[in-house]
């Protein structure tokens, strides 16, 4: 879709964001729906704040790469399993198994909102205000440079209840908030580790490479 010299691409699937007692945050997008084919990718923010991108092929890494933050990128195969109760999901140097727990309260809430509605850019700019008090460390939308704007329409949310896994062949630890922020872009998951349901508009302009 584009409009006034830019492109708008949309993706849909779900984030899930958890943070881990050794200090490594991972994000991992799951999305069935966008212009790339289906796909997952994996942000990684280790203890040191060095930011990785997990990408299945050459063009999500360049995509993403230009939309997000990153110090390193490594292209390889990455899956997941994902459904109601729980995630698996494999990537070059990572394993990963979330426990996924009930609906939260603004989960039931997200849930009442016309998901045509939801998901329309112009109502992410409504919701960025409160979104930055209910939910720290989100934005609904914002950018991360290159030129590139980005609308985030959330449609459900559930908690994260546990985690098990690695990286870099060394134990993830026990389940802990996203903290501090990875950093990968404006608002990159809530503090409470959780599987977020969302459709993403990224703008990007004719003229970018």
């Amino acid at each position: 879709m584009s409009r006034a010299g830019r492109t708008r691409h949309r993706f849909a699937g779900r984030i899930a964001g958890v943070g881990s007692t050794s200090g490594v945050r991972v994000v991992v997008g799951h999305w069935p729906v966008s212009p790339l084919g289906a796909f997952t990718d994996v942000m990684v923010a280790e203890a040191d704040g060095t930011r990785v991108l997990l990408a299945p092929d050459a063009r999500v890494a360049d995509f993403v790469a230009r939309t997000y933050d990153f110090d390193r990128v490594v292209v390889g195969p990455v899956t997941a399993q994902v459904d109601d109760r729980g995630w698996h999901v494999e990537g070059p140097e990572l394993s990963l198994r979330l426990d996924v727990g009930r609906r939260t309260a603004l989960g039931r809430l997200l849930r009442l909102v016309p998901r045509r509605l939801a998901t329309a850019p112009g109502w992410s700019a409504l919701t960025d205000p409160v979104a930055r008090v209910v939910l720290r460390g989100v934005r609904t939308r914002g950018s991360a440079g290159n030129g590139r704007r980005e609308f985030y329409g959330a449609t459900d949310l559930h908690a994260v209840v546990g985690l098990d896994g690695s990286w870099r062949g060394t134990a993830l630890g026990g389940l802990a908030p996203v903290a501090p922020e990875p950093g990968f872009g404006f608002g990159s998951t809530p503090e409470r580790p959780s599987v977020t349901a969302v459709t993403t508009t990224v703008e990007v302009p004719d003229s970018a490479p």
